[in-house]
């Protein structure tokens, strides 16, 4: 069983891309003690060496999706910025969204075709009028149905109907996968900052993050850290 999982800094600035460098290696280090292979999909670099914008990964094992699910959400480094001295913030937020990577081609056959000759009405003569030469025509797989009365003869129409099938079939296929790329796009606008799920310190290799259905609050009371501030 594999899931994908993005990581995005969004919109924040280069810290937020140098911390998800490093939530990357805590995620990988976390992956390797549960069993569970995190492989890295693609990568698109931050303007600092060694930083991402965002990673994609794909995650791996019998336990890949409670793995994934204990990685979702609003993740947190906690530490100095390295790029400006004197800055007092120390939390710099990412998210972590499982995600689609593709969307599979439909695998048009004729043989899933179905054919129901029928009459239609309008112009085309007593010949048109009294045979039944047009084609409904149902691919079962996808459930698309087409109507074909052009030409006067049954074996035309069937052939036309299985055409404009299959063109339906690719554009239903191109829309889908035209989907899958904007809900990853939407992903770096999703960023909540504030409240993570987990919170990570270079400290420590210890997952600091608030078990979930805890109180922030009290989570934060626990480690005797202060809260975390909202940019």
């Amino acid at each position: 069983m594999s899931v994908h999982l993005l990581i995005s800094a969004g919109r924040g600035p280069q810290e937020c891309a140098w911390a998800v460098a490093r939530l990357l290696d805590r995620l990988t280090a976390d992956a390797t003690a549960q069993g569970v292979a995190a492989r890295r999909v693609e990568a698109v670099p931050g303007e600092r060496p060694g930083t991402y914008r965002s990673v994609l990964l794909r995650i791996s094992g019998p336990d890949a999706s409670t793995f994934a699910a204990s990685w979702t959400g609003t993740l947190c480094w906690q530490a100095p910025s390295p790029y400006r001295a004197g800055n007092g913030r120390r939390n710099w937020y990412v998210t972590a969204r499982p995600c689609r990577v593709d969307s599979p081609d439909t695998d048009f056959r004729e043989a899933d075709v179905e054919f129901v000759a029928c009459r239609t009405g309008g112009p085309g003569g007593q010949h048109r009028n009294k045979a039944s030469t047009a084609v409904r025509a149902t691919h079962r797989p996808t459930g698309l149905v087409v109507v074909v009365d052009t030409e006067r003869q049954l074996g035309l129409n069937r052939r036309l109907a299985v055409a404009l099938l299959r063109r339906r079939v690719e554009e239903g296929d191109e829309a889908a996968r035209r989907a899958v790329t904007t809900a990853r796009r939407r992903v770096h606008d999703e960023l909540v900052r504030g409240d993570p799920v987990r919170v990570e310190r270079p400290a420590d290799g210890t997952p600091t993050g608030r078990a979930p259905g805890r109180p922030a609050t009290a989570a934060r009371r626990r480690r005797g850290t202060p809260p975390a501030r909202t940019p």
